[in-house]
């Protein structure tokens, strides 16, 4: 899509999480590679986008400003390291977040200007930074978490935004809507998702090794249709010995795994918010097997791009019928709806009808 010339531009001041680089070296953090590619495709459309970050970055930005180092986060968490990401704690109380958060205000606070957004990826961790900084916009940009605080919030999917809403409802009649609540999906770059014409004979897990996130419904399920199962990612699931093991790979062998793959599971058991792993296999072409609530039932059409599955019947039958299914559609799809060139014009009228609020709001008309 070519670049809209009437399009308005705005100033973004965008802040990272405490415990990473914003690299593509962290692409096992969903929400670092949220901003890394959220920065992008802002700065793709000429706004003005300030990053708050740590020392290391791949992300487009007007300027990089560190308010955490590295040795800082390692003196200060204990990890350190994609390898160690998931070990850090998402607690606003500790001083990783405590430093990064009174850093940050003071250097968005220098560079800001009335009007300007505030974009924020970390929920209650960073709201100490909208708090003091209340002449600006607050927008939470991307949401698959529990605590959320603005009014201005961006969930992955539909599935997640209702799920928050009921588990904020204090009324008998249920919890009002808000017009400036938004949907916008995660956003890829279909360059890292090879497409492959022909397919190994194995299927694959790729993800944390959690049992929430369905790895045993993987095992089980190849192993009731005597198939060969590549499993990888991090956590302490013990894997039975006839499984091929990777441990965490980055970008470019996820890519070769997901693109030669016959299907990947996606079995999660909660109420999946967006569950990256999914799209990135539909943009290699390769179907997805996964269970039927949350995120899946927006994302995957039923025996088009994958089967949604409840029962153990149904994840055996699905590892049958995968084969037959149309990969160039797949792909196309998923580069129509996914991919940052698209993703990034939803954000666009997001932040334009934002800015209406210092107007006409809800009213105005264009």
């Amino acid at each position: 899509m070519s670049l809209m010339p009437d399009h308005q531009k705005f100033t973004l001041h965008v802040v990272g999480l405490a415990h990473t680089q914003t690299t593509k070296a962290y692409s096992n953090c969903a929400y670092t590679e949220k901003v890394r590619k959220f920065c992008d495709m802002m700065t793709s459309l000429g706004h003005t986008v300030y990053l708050y970050a740590s020392e290391d970055n791949d992300a487009a930005c007007d300027e990089l400003v560190t308010c955490i180092t590295k040795q800082e986060q390692q003196d200060m968490v204990g990890v350190f390291g994609p390898e160690d990401v998931l070990k850090a704690p998402f607690d606003y109380t500790m001083p990783h977040w405590t430093t990064m958060n009174a850093r940050a205000i003071e250097g968005v606070r220098d560079r800001s200007n009335d009007r300007d957004f505030l974009c924020l990826i970390a929920g209650l961790c960073q709201k100490e930074i909208a708090d003091a900084l209340p002449n600006l916009m607050p927008v939470e940009f991307g949401i698959g978490y529990a605590g959320t605080f603005s009014n201005y919030k961006v969930y992955e999917s539909y599935a997640w935004m209702h799920l928050m809403y009921g588990n904020h409802t204090t009324t008998p009649g249920g919890t009002l809507g808000n017009n400036y609540d938004r949907v916008i999906p995660n956003y890829f770059e279909p360059e890292l998702f090879p497409y492959s014409e022909e397919q190994d004979d194995y299927l694959l897990f790729i993800g944390r090794l959690n049992g929430d996130k369905g790895v045993a419904v993987a095992v089980e399920t190849a192993e009731a249709t005597d198939s060969r199962l590549i499993v990888a990612g991090q956590g302490g699931y013990k894997l039975p010995g006839w499984v091929e093991y990777r441990g965490l790979v980055g970008p470019e062998e996820r890519g070769v795994l997901m693109s030669r793959a016959r299907a990947t599971f996606v079995p999660t058991l909660y109420v999946e918010p967006f569950g990256g792993v999914h799209v990135e296999s539909m943009l290699c072409g390769t179907p997805v097997i996964t269970t039927d609530w949350g995120v899946f039932t927006e994302t995957v059409e039923q025996g088009k791009v994958g089967f949604r599955c409840r029962t153990f019947q149904e994840f055996v039958d699905a590892a049958a019928a995968v084969d037959d299914l149309d990969r160039a559609y797949i792909r196309d799809r998923a580069r129509r709806l996914w991919s940052m060139d698209q993703v990034r014009w939803q954000y666009q009228k997001y932040f334009e009808d934002l800015s209406t609020l210092y107007g006409d709001g809800w009213y105005t008309r264009r």
